[in-house]
């Protein structure tokens, strides 16, 4: 893709734009002259220029409209924050060239590798997250016609968003490949059954990104089981794929169980993959050890030509006399590549409902404390 491969010395007829609730449709000499916003009460006494709106309120059940860009282009960066409430609530869609599908549909945590309502530092090429809640993509997404970025809040509670998206107006990207996201949650995982990261995917593209937020559900290692990429002609249904893995940790770069003799599960983050989230019991209300998990296939995309049939992992553990066993985890998927097309077949859009998880950090309804938080009138 020319996105990747453009020098950044190389002089380019393309114009850098910026849509922020600063500057809502990127226009040339728009940014800063919002005379109403979130910020219009601080500045009350230095008026337009001064920070009067550098966030928006996105109204519980609605969905608001980050960018809508209509020319060639291309998003270059993007950087969000909101309460840590949020990152499970609201839902982050992008829609190509005037599609009525989105190409992207994820909960907004785990598009940026932080799936479980708690921080995790992230320090890779693609998406970097930043204390205490700074998330960044930099996922090149080229567009030919248009584009449109919408945050939903699926939850009963507003919520406050700052965000700035950086493009590039121009350029040909009448060869480069739509940028896609999917996400998908088993919770719990089928008996015996793999957890399916993509499906019926049709067309020309790579696959390039999982990111798993995984919570293990029983006691013993967990990470036996391998993924698999079924491309072109492989047959998923009793057939073989072209592409299977070794096992889980192997997957994502590690090694031996994550396991530093001495130390347990230990985090790490490169550019191209890691365990940055590991989420240990506390013996109270924190019961199960739950863990985050990326790998980018930047260096190593993976091709297909007609389709991908399926991408599918195991959840796999151990029980007696050194036999498999086949667990029934909790686990959510982010499955990005690019595609000769700006839609295609996709899961049931993420709920409230399925994208709940409880963080069982404090009291529930039941305690004389009561809940920590709770809806506005």
């Amino acid at each position: 893709m020319t996105c990747f491969s453009s020098s950044i010395a190389a002089l380019r007829p393309v114009q850098t734009r910026s849509i922020s609730p600063e500057n809502f449709d990127g226009a040339p000499g728009s940014g800063g002259r919002a005379t109403e916003g979130t910020g219009a009460q601080a500045a009350r006494d230095l008026g337009p220029g001064w920070k009067v709106s550098p966030s928006v309120d996105v109204t519980a059940g609605e969905t608001f409209t980050l960018a809508d860009i209509d020319s060639a282009g291309v998003i270059t960066h993007l950087w969000i924050t909101t309460h840590t409430d949020h990152w499970r609530q609201l839902v982050v869609r992008a829609y190509w060239d005037g599609s009525e599908e989105p190409a992207v549909e994820v909960p907004y945590g785990d598009f940026f590798a932080n799936g479980w309502g708690v921080f995790a530092q992230v320090d890779s090429q693609m998406v970097a997250a930043n204390p205490h809640g700074g998330f960044n993509s930099y996922w090149p997404m080229p567009f030919r016609e248009g584009a449109r970025l919408t945050l939903e809040n699926t939850s009963d509670t507003d919520a406050r968003v700052y965000y700035q998206l950086t493009y590039e107006l121009g350029g040909d990207h009448s060869e480069d490949a739509y940028f896609h996201a999917q996400w998908r949650r088993s919770n719990p995982l089928e008996a015996a059954t793999e957890h399916v990261l993509l499906e019926g995917v049709e067309g020309q593209g790579q696959y390039v990104g999982t990111y798993l937020a995984w919570g293990v559900n029983s006691n013993g290692w967990w990470g036996e089981g391998e993924i698999k990429f079924y491309l072109d002609d492989d047959q998923p249904d009793g057939g073989f794929p072209t592409i299977a893995g070794t096992g889980t940790e192997d997957y994502f770069g590690g090694a031996w169980n994550f396991d530093i003799p001495g130390e347990g599960y230990t985090v790490f983050s490169t550019p191209y993959l890691g365990m940055p989230q590991v989420i240990r019991p506390d013996g109270l209300y924190i019961s199960q050890q739950r863990f985050g998990l990326y790998r980018w296939h930047v260096a190593d995309p993976i091709h297909f030509t007609t389709g991908l049939p399926r991408v599918d992992i195991q959840a796999l553990g151990w029980k007696s006399a050194g036999r498999y066993l086949p667990l029934r985890d909790d686990i959510a998927s982010t499955a990005v590549f690019y595609l000769d097309r700006p839609a295609t077949t996709r899961p049931q859009a993420p709920t409230f409902d399925a994208m709940e998880v409880h963080l069982g950090g404090g009291a529930g309804p039941h305690s004389p404390a009561g809940p920590a938080r709770r809806p506005q009138s």
